[in-house]
Protein backbone atom coordinates (compact mmCIF):
# COMPACT_ATOMS: atom_id res chain seq x y z
CA UNK A 1 0.00 0.00 0.00
CA UNK A 2 1.16 3.49 -0.83
CA UNK A 3 -0.16 6.31 1.37
CA UNK A 4 -0.20 9.68 -0.38
CA UNK A 5 -0.93 13.03 1.21
CA UNK A 6 -2.94 15.48 -0.90
CA UNK A 7 -3.32 19.12 0.05
CA UNK A 8 -3.80 22.59 -1.35
CA UNK A 9 -5.15 25.96 -0.34
CA UNK A 10 -8.81 26.87 -0.58
CA UNK A 11 -9.75 27.45 -4.22
CA UNK A 12 -6.69 25.64 -5.58
CA UNK A 13 -8.72 22.85 -7.16
CA UNK A 14 -7.62 20.11 -4.80
CA UNK A 15 -11.03 18.46 -4.94
CA UNK A 16 -10.80 18.23 -8.72
CA UNK A 17 -7.38 16.60 -8.47
CA UNK A 18 -8.78 14.22 -5.85
CA UNK A 19 -11.56 13.23 -8.23
CA UNK A 20 -9.14 12.72 -11.12
CA UNK A 21 -6.91 10.51 -8.98
CA UNK A 22 -9.94 8.43 -7.97
CA UNK A 23 -10.83 8.02 -11.64
CA UNK A 24 -7.34 6.61 -12.20
CA UNK A 25 -7.73 4.03 -9.44
CA UNK A 26 -6.78 5.73 -6.20
CA UNK A 27 -8.77 5.14 -3.03
CA UNK A 28 -9.45 8.62 -1.69
CA UNK A 29 -9.95 9.20 2.03
CA UNK A 30 -11.32 12.75 2.29
CA UNK A 31 -10.83 14.44 5.66
CA UNK A 32 -13.33 17.21 4.92
CA UNK A 33 -16.04 14.80 3.79
CA UNK A 34 -15.53 12.71 6.93
CA UNK A 35 -15.70 15.84 9.10
CA UNK A 36 -19.02 16.78 7.50
CA UNK A 37 -20.35 13.27 8.14
CA UNK A 38 -19.25 13.36 11.77
CA UNK A 39 -21.05 16.61 12.60
CA UNK A 40 -24.38 15.57 11.11
CA UNK A 41 -27.28 15.15 13.52
CA UNK A 42 -26.90 11.85 15.35
CA UNK A 43 -23.21 11.45 14.43
CA UNK A 44 -20.34 11.32 16.90
CA UNK A 45 -19.34 14.98 16.76
CA UNK A 46 -22.73 16.70 16.58
CA UNK A 47 -23.56 16.95 20.29
CA UNK A 48 -20.11 18.17 21.31
CA UNK A 49 -20.04 20.90 18.64
CA UNK A 50 -23.55 22.12 19.45
CA UNK A 51 -22.86 22.03 23.21
CA UNK A 52 -19.85 24.29 22.70
CA UNK A 53 -21.18 26.71 20.09
CA UNK A 54 -24.85 26.73 21.03
CA UNK A 55 -28.13 26.02 19.26
CA UNK A 56 -27.64 29.15 17.18
CA UNK A 57 -25.52 27.14 14.75
CA UNK A 58 -28.33 24.61 14.15
CA UNK A 59 -30.57 25.30 11.18
CA UNK A 60 -34.29 24.71 10.78
CA UNK A 61 -33.54 21.26 9.37
CA UNK A 62 -31.91 20.19 12.63
CA UNK A 63 -28.46 20.06 11.09
CA UNK A 64 -25.46 22.25 11.89
CA UNK A 65 -25.39 25.27 9.60
CA UNK A 66 -21.88 24.71 8.30
CA UNK A 67 -21.43 28.16 6.70
CA UNK A 68 -22.47 29.79 9.96
CA UNK A 69 -20.06 27.60 11.95
CA UNK A 70 -17.28 28.33 9.46
CA UNK A 71 -17.92 32.06 9.81
CA UNK A 72 -17.48 31.78 13.57
CA UNK A 73 -14.32 29.72 13.59
CA UNK A 74 -12.55 31.57 10.79
CA UNK A 75 -12.98 34.80 12.73
CA UNK A 76 -11.89 33.46 16.13
CA UNK A 77 -8.67 31.51 16.74
CA UNK A 78 -9.91 30.15 20.09
CA UNK A 79 -13.14 28.94 18.50
CA UNK A 80 -11.23 27.29 15.67
CA UNK A 81 -8.92 25.54 18.13
CA UNK A 82 -11.89 24.32 20.16
CA UNK A 83 -13.58 22.90 17.06
CA UNK A 84 -10.39 21.20 15.95
CA UNK A 85 -9.87 19.68 19.39
CA UNK A 86 -13.36 18.22 19.28
CA UNK A 87 -13.35 16.91 15.73
CA UNK A 88 -9.78 16.13 14.65
CA UNK A 89 -9.43 12.96 16.78
CA UNK A 90 -12.73 11.65 15.42
CA UNK A 91 -11.75 12.42 11.85
CA UNK A 92 -8.32 10.85 12.28
CA UNK A 93 -9.80 7.68 13.74
CA UNK A 94 -12.27 7.31 10.87
CA UNK A 95 -9.57 7.99 8.27
CA UNK A 96 -7.39 5.24 9.72
CA UNK A 97 -10.35 2.86 9.80
CA UNK A 98 -10.90 3.42 6.09
CA UNK A 99 -7.20 2.98 5.32
CA UNK A 100 -7.38 -0.34 7.16
CA UNK A 101 -10.15 -1.49 4.82
CA UNK A 102 -8.15 -0.72 1.66
CA UNK A 103 -6.43 -3.50 -0.32
CA UNK A 104 -2.78 -3.88 0.60
CA UNK A 105 -1.62 -2.93 -2.92
CA UNK A 106 -3.80 0.18 -3.14
CA UNK A 107 -2.71 3.75 -3.68
CA UNK A 108 -4.56 5.52 -0.87
CA UNK A 109 -4.81 9.29 -1.20
CA UNK A 110 -5.34 11.08 2.11
CA UNK A 111 -7.08 14.32 1.12
CA UNK A 112 -6.14 16.70 3.96
CA UNK A 113 -6.70 20.42 3.34
CA UNK A 114 -4.50 21.57 6.25
CA UNK A 115 -1.69 19.05 5.94
CA UNK A 116 1.00 21.72 5.73
CA UNK A 117 -0.40 23.45 8.80
CA UNK A 118 0.29 20.24 10.74
CA UNK A 119 4.03 20.66 10.19
CA UNK A 120 6.76 18.74 8.42
CA UNK A 121 6.69 15.84 10.89
CA UNK A 122 3.09 15.09 10.07
CA UNK A 123 3.67 15.36 6.34
CA UNK A 124 6.77 13.16 6.54
CA UNK A 125 4.60 10.16 7.46
CA UNK A 126 3.55 10.02 3.78
CA UNK A 127 6.00 8.64 1.19
CA UNK A 128 4.47 11.07 -1.31
CA UNK A 129 2.75 14.42 -0.79
CA UNK A 130 0.91 16.16 -3.63
CA UNK A 131 0.36 19.90 -3.37
CA UNK A 132 -2.16 21.53 -5.70
CA UNK A 133 -1.63 25.22 -6.32
CA UNK A 134 -2.92 28.11 -8.38
CA UNK A 135 -2.32 31.89 -8.37
CA UNK A 136 -4.01 33.72 -5.50
CA UNK A 137 -6.30 35.80 -7.70
CA UNK A 138 -7.36 32.74 -9.68
CA UNK A 139 -8.33 31.11 -6.41
CA UNK A 140 -10.28 34.19 -5.33
CA UNK A 141 -12.15 34.22 -8.65
CA UNK A 142 -13.09 30.55 -8.21
CA UNK A 143 -14.31 31.13 -4.67
CA UNK A 144 -16.36 34.17 -5.69
CA UNK A 145 -17.91 32.07 -8.46
CA UNK A 146 -19.00 29.64 -5.71
CA UNK A 147 -20.73 32.47 -3.88
CA UNK A 148 -18.06 33.55 -1.41
CA UNK A 149 -17.32 37.22 -0.81
CA UNK A 150 -13.94 38.21 -2.25
CA UNK A 151 -12.69 39.75 1.00
CA UNK A 152 -13.77 36.66 2.93
CA UNK A 153 -11.97 34.47 0.39
CA UNK A 154 -8.73 36.43 0.79
CA UNK A 155 -9.06 36.34 4.57
CA UNK A 156 -9.48 32.57 4.61
CA UNK A 157 -6.55 32.13 2.25
CA UNK A 158 -4.45 34.32 4.53
CA UNK A 159 -5.12 32.07 7.51
CA UNK A 160 -3.85 28.99 5.67
CA UNK A 161 -0.28 27.96 4.95
CA UNK A 162 1.53 29.90 2.24
CA UNK A 163 2.51 28.42 -1.11
CA UNK A 164 6.12 28.24 0.07
CA UNK A 165 5.13 26.37 3.23
CA UNK A 166 3.13 23.84 1.23
CA UNK A 167 5.95 23.35 -1.27
CA UNK A 168 8.30 22.53 1.61
CA UNK A 169 6.35 19.33 2.31
CA UNK A 170 5.66 18.43 -1.34
CA UNK A 171 7.12 15.59 -3.35
CA UNK A 172 4.84 16.55 -6.25
CA UNK A 173 3.39 19.97 -7.11
CA UNK A 174 0.43 20.17 -9.48
CA UNK A 175 -0.14 23.56 -11.11
CA UNK A 176 -3.87 24.08 -11.55
CA UNK A 177 -3.79 27.50 -13.13
CA UNK A 178 -4.91 26.31 -16.56
CA UNK A 179 -7.80 24.37 -18.06
CA UNK A 180 -9.02 20.86 -17.25
CA UNK A 181 -7.10 19.30 -20.15
CA UNK A 182 -3.81 20.68 -18.83
CA UNK A 183 -4.67 19.55 -15.32
CA UNK A 184 -5.47 16.02 -16.47
CA UNK A 185 -2.07 15.79 -18.18
CA UNK A 186 -0.34 16.85 -14.97
CA UNK A 187 -2.36 14.37 -12.93
CA UNK A 188 -1.49 11.60 -15.40
CA UNK A 189 2.22 12.31 -14.91
CA UNK A 190 1.90 12.24 -11.13
CA UNK A 191 -0.23 9.08 -11.24
CA UNK A 192 2.42 7.30 -13.30
CA UNK A 193 5.02 8.20 -10.67
CA UNK A 194 2.75 7.08 -7.82
CA UNK A 195 2.18 3.78 -9.60
CA UNK A 196 5.93 3.23 -9.79
CA UNK A 197 6.29 4.02 -6.10
CA UNK A 198 3.43 1.66 -5.24
CA UNK A 199 5.02 -1.18 -7.18
CA UNK A 200 8.10 -0.80 -4.99
CA UNK A 201 6.13 -0.78 -1.73
CA UNK A 202 6.84 -3.85 0.46
CA UNK A 203 3.29 -5.20 0.43
CA UNK A 204 2.43 -4.37 -3.18
CA UNK A 205 1.04 -7.24 -5.19
CA UNK A 206 -0.17 -9.29 -2.23
CA UNK A 207 -3.55 -7.67 -1.84
CA UNK A 208 -6.04 -10.36 -2.73
CA UNK A 209 -5.39 -12.68 0.18
CA UNK A 210 -4.76 -9.94 2.74
CA UNK A 211 -7.68 -7.65 2.07
CA UNK A 212 -10.67 -9.83 1.19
Amino acid sequence: MLLVGLTGGIGSGKSTVSRLLAERGAIVVDADAIYHELIRAGAAGFDAVVAHFGMGIVGDDGEIDRPKLAEIVFADEAARTALNDMTHPLVGEEMMRRVGEAPSDAIVVMDIPLLAEGGKDRASTYPAVIVVEAPAETRVERLVARGMDADDARARMGRQASDDERREIATHVIDNSGDLEALEARVDAVWADLSRLASDAPDAGSSAEKSH
